[in-house]
């Protein structure tokens, strides 16, 4: 086996120390290379990888590369971080996380609306945990926060956008709803 280009190497090296999907420009800048090069290499990596079954991948969206885990391996990764060392979000997490993941952007009243109640403090920790994000407000006067899922959350689920969601929207009430049982809870 013939050894590594240095570029090559360098590359894998600010890979595993990056701790957000990274841009070939800014490893090229980082590294006095051409821009180009250094996106060939990162399609190289992420091929051999593939080829030969590596217990990690490199994976490519929105022109931003990150370092994962395979995702043949999920079970036992997921075993791994789940025994004790990461805590298990709850029922009310999980369910309060699932309508913001399929009615995005939806406001907290929305949310508690569907589950049926108040999910002020589920939606705190949802969001120190970096799972959603706010991501503006309604048009109203005094308009309330929008709340959407985070480029985390998919990384967590293994997935690349929500496209990639089980289709269980149809099982959820509409936002005509949502905003009827909304004006309900208020009254």
């Amino acid at each position: 086996m013939e050894p590594v280009s240095v570029l090559r190497s360098r590359v894998e090296s600010l890979l595993l120390v990056s701790d957000e999907p990274v841009a070939p420009g800014d490893l090229a800048r980082v590294l006095d290379a051409d821009a180009g090069e250094v996106e060939a290499v990162l399609r190289e990596i992420a091929r051999e990888f593939s080829d030969r079954g590596m217990g990690f991948e490199l994976r490519e969206r929105d022109g931003l590369w990150r370092l994962h885990t395979r995702r043949d391996n999920s079970p036992v990764v997921e075993a791994k971080v789940l025994d004790g060392a990461q805590q298990r979000l709850s029922r009310a997490a999980l369910e309060t996380l699932a309508v913001v993941a399929y009615r995005q952007p939806v406001t907290r009243s929305q949310v508690a609306a569907v589950r049926g109640v108040n999910c002020d403090g589920v939606m705190r920790t949802l969001t120190l945990r970096g799972l959603i994000a706010e991501v503006g407000v309604t048009g109203e006067t005094g308009g309330a926060h929008l709340y959407a899922t985070t480029d985390l959350f998919l990384e967590q689920l293994g997935i690349e956008s929500l496209e990639a969601l089980p289709n269980l929207a149809p099982l959820l009430p509409g936002m005509d709803a949502i905003d009827a049982l909304d004006g309900e809870m208020e009254g």
